[in-house]
């Protein structure tokens, strides 16, 4: 059997780190946790064929529970949260409404609508900055209204990246990967210069790739993808991520699917 499997195989006692170390599963609940996130993409409410309904009551309905168990401070929709046509847009925006914890949300190529529709049904922007227990979520757009895939606005990172310089840590949340990993990426190689000179980058989250739930490094900055949980194709399973900052400021994320937990990693 492949290590990886092994130690997958027997994650209810041990867990395989992102640097190759095992630790005991113990070890991951003696830290206390400062933060804790969740983050789902790939929704496309409003997709033929699909049972989009039921995807998105299962989502809320799995987040909510996780969250009456290990209560999180937040939760981002990380793009194509309806697919294609602007009129599904309320009628999703009702079914995440039903979460019982604040959320966010990033326009993918599918969430065809403009910034005033965004901003109406939101109330954020299309790139925006919060600050959540002290750590910094800067949400991007990496599309627009015709569906172009984009790469991150370098103007709003900038801003941020000085407003935010003395941040302990920066969390960033782009619908598309903008480093060409995967076929239906974008070479955003501006922005990829640019976020290497930062040193205080935690993550970057990415949807839109529904068959990644995966971790990819670029330099020492993972970028996590958390699959789908809705759409056509993908993974086998539909669910979403979590992450923990603990209080010595590592960073640990895992995938529910939706209702066990695999795919852990660890950053320090």
């Amino acid at each position: 059997m492949h290590r990886r499997n092994f130690i997958r195989t027997v994650s209810g006692s041990l867990f395989l780190l992102a640097n190759d170390n095992i630790v005991r599963a113990a070890s991951f609940n003696e830290q206390k946790v400062l933060l804790r996130f969740a983050i789902a993409s790939d929704g496309h409410y409003g997709e033929a064929k699909t049972e989009f309904g039921t995807y998105y009551k299962s989502l809320v309905k799995s987040i909510n529970e996780f969250h009456g168990k290990l209560p999180l401070n937040a939760c981002v929709i990380n793009g194509d949260i309806i697919h294609n046509e602007p009129a599904f847009m309320p009628e999703a925006a009702k079914e995440l409404q039903q979460l019982q914890v604040p959320f966010y949300v990033t326009r993918g190529n599918h969430d065809r609508v403009t910034a005033d529709v965004w901003q109406q049904t939101w109330n954020m922007p299309l790139n925006h900055a919060v600050v959540i227990q002290d750590q910094v979520f800067l949400l991007g757009d990496t599309s627009n209204e015709k569906g172009k895939y984009l790469p991150p606005d370098p103007d709003f990172f900038n801003e941020n990246f000085k407003n935010y310089k003395h941040a302990k840590n920066i969390f960033i949340f782009l619908h598309i990967t903008p480093v060409k990993w995967t076929e239906n990426a974008v070479d955003g190689i501006d922005f990829q210069k640019l976020i290497q000179k930062q040193k205080n980058i935690k993550a970057i989250f990415n949807g839109h790739d529904h068959d990644q739930d995966n971790i990819k490094m670029l330099g020492n900055i993972p970028f996590l993808f958390d699959g789908h949980f809705g759409g056509s194709w993908g993974t086998s399973y539909r669910g979403f991520r979590v992450v923990e900052l603990l209080d010595d400021n590592t960073m640990r994320s895992y995938i529910m699917n939706p209702d066990v937990r695999i795919n852990e990693f660890e950053k320090r």
